[in-house]
């Protein structure tokens, strides 16, 4: 237990060190006040976090969870120091996780790939000699430099092409699931699943929920056309062996993964799960990824028997979680050293990502990190954080059937703040 309790504890208050560099330059109160940041890497003997009366914090969590506003709500809480769960509300019981469905993508991506993984989308000419095409490997993150560059190879290669086309067969299966809502594209929340997209295949912006294209892919190919002063075609795919003329590379998994997580971002969700798949030998569909990920937790020694997944974003209300599982693995981050990384892309309360606008005045602003999740009637949070005691907390809790969304966040909110008290 004192190993598992000095890396739990030093990890966490590293963390705070990372938090307090990152985002001083916020309001957040004194929550960011580490007058010796070298004091959080002393052992666990020197730590000696304060005592807690555990029946007096579960006395507390049970009224702040007994707000009718959140509906059906199931969670756990669990003290990381202690090892021990000091509260919990039926747990194994699987809920809708909306976006907190990213927490299992994440783990999974971390345990499958390397944090330096990058995909290469590539460009080659077609059997005519006329056409190149592009073969797209899945990275949704190109942007106009990227299409720059590749337009520069090109042209430093010396050869000309009328036509350009994409060739779309590292994925497989349907693009879009009948159980995401049909508006969720021009809305700005998910775009038709192709593998290579402009910015998340957003129109006239490279980031937020704007409106997404329904044709990802072909807007590449036109981009690139458009370049090259060529037209775009349809029905051609890559040669099996054929001259590279150009390629460019997505950012590392470690910064793609960081911003899915912060800024729930679908479309990144739903490719970093058909790249798990891919890196298992498995298909990159839905189906394969979803599997991919469940398999890749299972082999962590998850108990993934209660879970239903169908995307990796949260969008399909079809999915269900039990809480108690994504709490084991922000568990597992907080003591282990393989997930670890996953606490970083956390949202920090009233600090950055889905929570920057949260917390303004309440106890857990700048200590709570917490995947978010909103759909329909559901919401969700998952994360960690430090009492005041200097006890590490995770906790995982999924509201169902509850009120209006802004009331349940502010519930859910007050919920984590009350473990920042402890």
């Amino acid at each position: 237990m004192t190993v598992v309790l000095g890396v739990t504890v030093a990890g966490a208050a590293v963390l705070g060190v990372e938090i307090h560099g990152r985002y001083s330059d916020l309001d957040h109160g004194e929550a960011y006040s580490l007058a010796d940041p070298q004091r959080s890497l002393l052992p666990v003997t020197q730590q000696s976090p304060a005592p807690v009366d555990d029946q007096a914090l579960a006395a507390a969590l049970d009224a702040a969870a007994d707000d009718p506003v959140l509906g059906v709500i199931h969670g756990r809480v669990t003290d990381v120091t202690a090892g021990e769960t000091v509260w919990d509300a039926d747990s194994a019981t699987a809920l809708t996780p909306a976006s907190a469905t990213k927490v299992l993508t994440a783990a999974a991506a971390i345990h499958t790939l390397p944090a330096d993984h990058t995909l290469t989308t590539e460009a080659v000419p077609a059997a005519d000699g006329d056409t190149l095409v592009l073969k797209a490997a899945g990275d949704v993150w190109l942007d106009q430099d990227d299409v720059d560059d590749l337009a520069a190879q090109i042209a430093d290669s010396g050869q000309t092409y009328a036509q350009v086309a994409v060739d779309v067969s590292a994925w497989a299966g349907e693009s879009y699931l009948d159980s995401w809502d049909p508006d969720n594209v021009a809305s700005g929340y998910i775009a038709p699943m192709e593998p290579v997209m402009l910015n998340g295949a957003r129109i006239g912006a490279t980031a937020g929920d704007v409106p997404r294209s329904p044709t990802p892919a072909r807007d590449v190919a036109q981009a690139l056309a458009d370049r090259l002063g060529a037209t775009v075609v349809t029905g051609v795919t890559a040669p099996t062996e054929a001259t590279v003329v150009a390629s460019v590379e997505s950012p590392p998994l470690r910064e793609r993964l960081e911003h899915m997580v912060k800024w729930s971002d679908n479309v990144m969700a739903e490719a970093i799960g058909r790249e798990i798949a891919a890196a298992r030998g498995a298909e990159a569909s839905f189906a394969g990824a979803t599997d991919a990920t469940l398999d890749a937790l299972a082999e962590q020694g998850f108990d993934v028997s209660g879970v239903t997944l169908v995307d990796n974003s949260g969008l399909s209300d079809r999915n269900l979680i039990p809480p108690a599982l994504l709490d084991d693995v922000l568990v597992d981050a907080a003591t282990g050293e393989e997930l670890r990384p996953l606490l970083g892309t956390l949202p920090v309360a009233r600090g950055v990502g889905t929570l920057e606008d949260r917390y303004a005045d309440l106890p857990g602003r700048a200590w709570v990190r917490a995947k978010t999740g909103t759909l329909t009637g559901t919401n969700a949070l998952a994360g960690t954080v430090i009492g005041d005691s200097g006890r590490v907390y995770t906790f995982a809790l999924l509201s169902n059937d509850g009120g209006d969304a802004l009331a349940v966040r502010r519930a859910l909110d007050e919920f984590a703040s009350v473990l920042r008290t402890a």
